[in-house]
């Protein structure tokens, strides 16, 4: 079984913010597979499904990002994951917007929606990383992830949101180092 986590934060107010990059893909593998997510259950919007013959739980926390890691915790335990089978999906400022990363165990980076991840769970889960760049000019990165993409970043986030989820779909079905090849490498596009 498969735990992929988006994370993000709840609420309209935050739908097309750049901390939100985690649940699209969410919502993208969700479409792809025929999955609902929805309900409230763990404090998460769940669905549930397969892919490539695995077992797959599609999660949004709706604890807000800085608390992902008790919601992840709840399902665990619900769903008896080991910590191995979760794949955290989310915006990673120290790469250029649209550059994916893919890696399992290390630190947070930074990201406090990481933070609390490792905290609850230990720092060994799968990690698809989604770059959306540094602030222009110093601004507070605080403040930048809570923002809307510009116009043209915009306009590249449904592909940049495809390739993350495929990411995804590789890791189930073809496991970490095949996945880290094909999708670590830099790219002309970005």
């Amino acid at each position: 079984m498969k735990l992929v986590v988006g994370l993000g934060n709840p609420g309209a107010r935050y739908r097309r913010t750049r901390h939100n990059l985690g649940f699209r893909v969410v919502d993208r593998l969700a479409e792809r597979w025929s999955v609902a997510v929805g309900g409230r259950r763990h404090e998460t919007e769940l669905g549930e499904g397969s892919y490539s013959a695995q077992r797959v739980v599609l999660a949004k926390p709706l604890t807000f990002m800085n608390l992902s890691g008790e919601a992840v915790t709840r399902l665990r335990r619900s769903y008896h994951c080991e910590p191995g089978d979760v794949i955290a999906v989310y915006d990673e400022l120290d790469l250029p917007l649209g550059r994916i990363r893919v890696r399992r165990g290390g630190g947070p980076g930074g990201h406090r929606g990481v933070v609390s991840l490792i905290a609850a769970i230990g720092a060994e889960f799968s990690r698809i990383r989604i770059g959306i760049g540094r602030p222009p000019g110093g601004a507070d990165p605080a403040e930048f992830v809570l923002e809307a993409f510009t116009p043209e970043e915009a306009a590249r986030i449904d592909g940049i949101v495809d390739r993350a989820a495929n990411a995804v779909e590789s890791l189930i079905r073809d496991g970490l180092e095949k996945t880290m090849g094909e999708f670590n490498r830099v790219l002309a596009d970005g």
